[in-house]
């Protein structure tokens, strides 16, 4: 990233929930939505935002709670998925190639089961969707300082990954949308198995690991925009 400020940045309101966003590319290119993780907000794709816009409409939110967008104070994978559904209706996206790094990566997937008809390719960055006692997340203690996010938020998604719906894990075999799952590899303080048993279930899914830990689209820009541009090249059959 230069430091140049990249593309323009809006507001749009869904349900009472302002959803702040980065719009990226031209408007004729088909459309690509970045979903961030815990904690971030859309700044923290700008390193490859402007690879990715290349080739792509990209609209980068902030999910509730994050950077510019509401802080409603009630959070879950649930709700940021309905979010991110009632943004693509504001914005009359029909269909998109969605991208989730982390905790967005879940509501990425949470979406494409839901609504796998507005996904035509999905992208998620070191990420599964849990199980129950996949992961052991207890609750952190408010810290002494502010934070740039609602803080309540970490909690909230922490007590999910700990205790999380099963029907989430049961569904991944249903979902047909070309896939593309990115695992940071052994410095990673993500289990990759667990990514690899969620490839497994997926039909129409593949495994790609660049050894970069949990944040390889800040750490390896360059790797993981090969990835992502080699994935998305591949003619759909859908």
């Amino acid at each position: 990233m230069t430091g140049a400020i990249i593309g323009t940045t809006h507001v749009v309101e869904v349900d009472g929930v302002a959803m702040a966003h980065r719009v990226v590319g031209d408007p004729a290119d088909p459309p690509m939505v970045l979903l961030h993780g815990l904690g971030d907000d859309e700044r923290d794709w700008h390193g490859v935002l402007p690879g990715l816009a290349a080739r792509h409409r990209v609209y980068v939110l902030d999910l509730r709670g994050h950077g510019r967008s509401s802080r409603p104070g009630r959070y879950s994978f649930e709700l940021m998925r309905d979010d991110v559904l009632g943004f693509l209706d504001a914005l009359d996206v029909g269909r998109c190639v969605l991208v989730g790094h982390s905790m967005g990566g879940v509501v990425a997937i949470l979406l494409a089961e839901t609504a796998p008809h507005r996904v035509t390719r999905l992208v998620v960055e070191d990420v599964f969707v849990p199980r129950p006692g996949d992961l052991d997340r207890p609750p952190l203690p408010p810290p002494d300082e502010p934070t740039p996010f609602d803080f309540a938020a970490v909690n909230a998604i922490r007590a999910q990954l700990n205790d999380p719906d099963s029907v989430w894990w049961e569904r991944t075999e249903a979902v047909d949308v070309p896939t593309l799952v990115i695992g940071g590899g052994p410095d990673s303080a993500i289990p990759q198995k667990l990514l690899a048993e969620m490839v497994e279930r997926m039909p129409e899914a593949v495994l790609v690991t660049i050894p970069a830990g949990h944040n390889v689209h800040a750490s390896r820009p360059a790797e993981f925009l090969a990835a992502v541009d080699g994935f998305l090249s591949v003619d759909n059959p859908r």
